[in-house]
C-alpha cells in the first residue's frame, strides 16, 4: 500500500522516486496528479500502467518556470499573454513543441504539440528541485473520478504506487482549463479551473469551442466516471438513487434518495467545483445504482462542472470525435 507523507516531509522521498524513474502522487491546486519525469520513457510508461490509461491519450507536462516552458514549447504572443496572466495556476496551454524539447514521445501520444502547465505549491517545488518537467495526469484509475484528497488517491491507486504526498484537499477541485492558440484562433479544448470569460478578458475575444479528435489530455468522452450510473439535469429523484444537489431548491421526490450531498447550498459555482469530485466519490460509495444530478447553470465555472458531469454520464469507453 502507498505510503502517505505530509508535503512538508515529502520532497526528498518524492525526488528519490522520480530520479529512479518511478511515479509519485502529488497535490496541485486543481486535483492530485500522478507525476513522473516527462523526459523518461520508463516513468511515463509507469504512469500509463498505474492509471490503465489509453496510450493515445496525451499527458500534460508541468513546468516550474517560463524558462523551462520555453525550452519545451514555442509561444506565440497570445499564448505568452495567457501564460503571463494565469501562470502559475489552473491553465494548460497547447503549443507547438520545440524540436529538442526532450519530452518522451510516449507522453505526447504522437502529437507535434505539447500541453504545458505551471502549478503552484508542492508541485512547483518538486519540479524545480528535479530540474525536469513532470508529466502528471490526475491521480486516479483512467476514466474514474479524479482524486482531490490524498486519501481518495490512496484508496484508488494505493496498490499500484509507492507514495502519496498529502497537502490536504485541493482548492480548485477541477482539472485545468486547456486552451490552444492556432493561426490566431483561441480554442477552448477543455473547460476547467479558469472560466472562459476570464480567458476572454485577457485575449479580447470569446474562445471558440470544439476540438478535432484528441488534441490534448482529458478529452475522452467517457471520463471522471463513478461506478454508479449518472442522470443529469433531473427534475425528480427515482427510488434508490443518490442525489447530487445544487443550490437552495430541491427537485421533486428528494425523499427517495438514499444519500444527498449539495455541491453548494448557496449556489456558489466555485464552491461547487471544489466539492464536485469528492462528493461524487462519496455518493458512489453509498451503494446507489445511479446518481441523480440537479441542474447546474452553464455560466462561469458551471461550464467546466457540466463538462465533467457529461463525461461522467457518457457511455463508457467512448472517445471524443468518434
Amino acid at each position: 500500500m502507498a505510503e502517505i507523507l505530509p508535503a512538508n516531509k515529502a520532497l526528498e522521498p518524492a525526488l528519490a522516486l522520480l530520479r529512479a524513474g518511478d511515479v509519485v502522487a502529488i497535490p496541485t491546486e486543481t486535483v492530485y496528479g500522478l507525476a513522473g519525469d516527462a523526459t523518461s520513457g520508463e516513468a511515463v510508461a509507469r504512469i500509463y500502467e498505474a492509471k490503465g490509461r489509453p496510450r493515445f491519450n496525451p499527458l500534460i507536462a508541468h513546468v516550474s518556470d517560463m524558462a523551462m516552458a520555453e525550452r519545451i514549447g514555442r509561444f506565440d504572443p497570445l499564448s505568452r499573454r495567457l501564460a503571463q496572466a494565469f501562470w502559475p495556476g489552473p491553465l494548460t496551454l497547447v503549443v507547438p513543441m520545440q524540436p529538442d524539447a526532450g519530452i518522451h514521445p510516449l507522453a505526447t501520444a504522437g502529437l507535434d504539440t505539447i500541453a504545458l502547465r505551471m502549478p503552484r505549491g508542492f508541485g512547483a517545488k518538486l519540479i524545480a528541485a528535479l530540474r525536469q518537467p513532470l508529466a502528471a495526469p490526475s491521480a486516479n484509475t483512467s476514466g474514474r473520478i479524479s482524486g482531490t484528497t490524498a486519501q481518495a488517491v490512496a484508496a484508488d491507486l494505493g496498490q499500484r504506487i509507492g507514495l502519496v504526498v498529502d497537502d490536504g484537499a485541493t482548492p480548485v477541485g477541477l482539472e485545468s482549463t486547456i486552451v490552444k492558440i492556432e493561426d490566431g484562433r483561441v480554442r477552448l479544448l477543455r473547460p476547467g479551473g479558469i472560466a472562459a470569460d476570464e480567458i476572454e478578458a485577457v485575449v479580447g475575444r470569446q474562445p471558440e469551442r470544439g476540438a478535432k479528435g484528441i488534441e490534448a489530455p482529458g478529452m475522452m468522452m467517457s471520463h471522471y466516471a463513478p461506478k454508479a450510473g449518472m442522470r443529469l439535469g433531473v427534475e425528480r429523484v427515482h427510488p434508490g438513487e443518490a442525489l447530487l444537489a445544487f443550490g437552495p431548491q430541491r427537485v421533486a421526490n428528494e425523499q427517495n434518495a438514499v444519500a444527498v450531498l449539495n455541491l453548494s447550498l448557496s449556489g456558489d459555482l466555485r464552491e461547487a467545483a471544489a466539492n464536485l469530485f469528492s462528493f461524487m466519490h462519496e455518493l458512489d460509495r453509498s451503494g446507489a445504482a445511479a446518481i441523480a444530478v440537479e441542474p447546474v447553470p452553464m455560466t462561469g465555472l458551471g461550464e467546466a462542472i457540466n463538462d465533467r458531469l457529461a463525461r461522467a454520464a457518457a457511455p463508457r469507453d467512448v472517445v471524443n470525435g468518434d
